[in-house]
């Protein structure tokens, strides 16, 4: 709000002030509190007033006042906003409209508020704001409600962290458990595996207070005096110096326990729980703290080895693809590529690269499957396709070559796991036969002096590739063939074409022609053909970045397989 409630001849800076207290106020504490709809408005008139307006829209369930003789231990779960709006309407204005109640105040330049300037103002705004929100809990209060909901408190909260693959995120939602429900504010240190950083390394990763303004204080004050755990695997909890300088009047006296966040035996940090006051935790509070610390280490741990293993996945999925796409003497190209899944290696590969002997060949390759077993088969194909290129082999006997390469793979793996079971030894992940079936386009350029390209291409169970002319006109390049891996002694066989001046030769993996839409896939009908045709004229990179749009609109939904396609233009 400060960003347009600027100060200015028109806007002091107390009203400025002011304004952005008061908001700030009603949507931390009626807004995000509420047991009901409430609505926030404000708006700067023309004279200068700032008129800020809090309506109700009912509570789905009328608050639960206290029975008689019976002392309220805690702000109503439910219709918190009624009440905030029922209480601001002894001293701000009303209006009633068809569906709810407003109140209302105006804050005129000189910072009072209207409309009754002898009338408790802003400041007893905040102050009752305040009162409405979530207050410790005292010990009655905790014994009720963990008869009432501890149970589902953790079943939810687990829940809640085994869906989370970030450590930061499990950290955030942690302090949004425990504050204000089990504590008056929590602190957690995160340990670091790689450097071996213990939790007394210094500043908390996380703070949060049941008071915002307090959370940068309490921050300084545990970073100088962080947990020291002791030796051992032991989860707590044990006592916490008290941070009662940072907590200011209220918070003077109160009790802090420390949580060692353990999973798999490995020690991943430390959770810190403060309460005000001198009644402290009771048991059954420590307990249920010390059980959800546990699943918040579990759930640290599980984000860390997603971490660990997608770190390991980009790392293997850079070593799988060629480092830099090959220029090629009077020849354009442009690429795209984009793995489903972008924590993994991708089935879907590509590669450009010079022959020598002034040859060039690229290659687009789609391998059955995810993951290691398609990472597994790449890392075979791709190295065996440059070095059977760059000694001299022509396009088919490359892929009777590498055809025969995937099924002697697929033998030896095979004899080995009957080895074992004859052995007797128990089949490791991986063992056993596997298929190592690949589809492939892949092909040989040698520019021409005059200009045009000789291309030499096979598709070995892929998308055919397709030409496009200058004039729009779209023709298939290669015949069909067998999958690479499936047949024994298969013969491949390849054909030559002319890429004039301005020809587009586009390549493929079934990302693309099968993208889905429905029941409809985007090459049904030739519509890969119909795509191309309408990019007579563009570039090379307009070309792939055109179809790529097309293919992504085609369907509404997140792809659900490897994209990638690769365009050669003749200059």
């Amino acid at each position: 709000m400060r960003a347009w409630l600027a100060e200015g001849p028109q806007v002091p800076a107390r009203l400025v002030d002011d304004a952005t207290a008061v908001v700030s106020e009603l949507v931390t504490n009626a807004v995000v509190h509420a047991g009901t709809d409430v609505e926030v408005d404000w708006r700067l008139e023309t004279a200068g007033s700032f008129v800020v307006e809090v309506s109700d829209r009912h509570p789905a369930r009328a608050p639960r006042d206290p029975a008689p003789g019976e002392a309220p231990y805690e702000t109503p779960d439910h219709g918190r906003g009624l009440r905030l709006v029922a209480t601001l309407a002894e001293s701000w204005g009303v209006t009633y409209r068809a569906g709810g109640k407003t109140v209302w105040a105006r804050l005129p330049p000189g910072g009072t508020a209207d409309p009754d300037p002898d009338g408790p103002g802003p400041e007893h705004t905040l102050e009752t704001a305040e009162a409405l929100a979530p207050q410790p809990q005292r010990p009655g209060a905790d014994r009720d409600w963990l008869g009432r909901g501890a149970l589902s408190f953790l079943a939810e909260a687990s829940d809640l962290l085994a869906g989370q693959l970030d450590e930061n995120l499990v950290a955030a939602l942690t302090g949004q458990l425990l504050v204000p429900r089990l504590a008056d504010w929590c602190a957690m240190w995160l340990e670091d595996e790689a450097t071996a950083r213990g939790a007394d390394a210094g500043a908390p990763a996380r703070v949060w207070h049941v008071s915002e303004d307090r959370v940068e204080e309490l921050g300084r004050a545990l970073e100088k005096d962080p947990p020291r755990p002791r030796d051992g695997l032991r989860s707590g909890p044990v006592p916490h110096p008290w941070p009662g300088d940072a907590l200011g009047p209220q918070g003077a006296d109160g009790t802090a326990l420390a949580y060692r966040l353990i999973a798999g035996g490995r020690p991943l940090g430390t959770l810190v729980v403060g309460r005000c006051g001198p009644a402290g935790f009771p048991d059954e509070i420590t307990g249920l703290v010390e059980d959800l610390g546990r699943r918040v280490a579990l759930a640290i741990g599980a984000a860390r080895q997603y971490a660990r293993q997608a770190t390991i996945s980009a790392v293997l999925q850079r070593g799988l693809l060629p480092g830099a796409v090959a220029e090629i003497p009077g020849v354009s190209s442009a690429l795209v590529y984009e793995p489903r899944d972008q924590g993994g290696p991708s089935g879907d590969f590509y590669d450009l690269f010079p022959a020598g002997d002034g040859r060039w060949c690229f290659a687009v390759g789609d391998v059955q499957g995810k993951g290691p077993e398609a990472a597994v088969v790449i890392g075979l194909a791709r190295p065996w396709l440059r070095l059977l290129a760059r000694e001299g082999y022509r396009v088919a006997d490359v892929l009777d070559r590498l055809n025969q390469l995937l099924l002697d793979d697929a033998t030896e793996a095979a004899d080995a796991a009957a080895r074992a079971l004859v052995a007797g030894r128990p089949l490791l992940p991986g063992d056993g036969p596997q298929t190592r079936f690949l589809s492939l386009l892949y092909g040989e350029l040698a520019p021409r002096e005059g200009g045009g390209v000789r291309c030499t291409l096979a598709s070995a169970g892929h998308p055919l590739p397709l030409v496009l002319g200058p004039d729009g006109d779209v023709r298939t390049a290669a015949r069909p063939q067998t999958l690479l891996g499936v047949v024994e002694d298969e013969t491949y066989t390849s054909e030559t074409i002319e890429l004039r001046p301005g020809d587009s030769l586009l390549c493929v993996t079934d990302g693309v022609t099968e993208r889905r839409s429905g029941s409809r896939q985007f090459d049904d009908g030739d519509g890969l053909a119909r795509a191309l045709s309408g990019c007579a004229g563009l570039s090379a990179e307009l070309i792939a970045e055109r179809i790529r749009r097309l293919v992504h609109e085609f369907g509404g939904d997140r792809p659900e397989d490897d994209l990638a396609l690769l365009v050669l233009q003749a200059e």
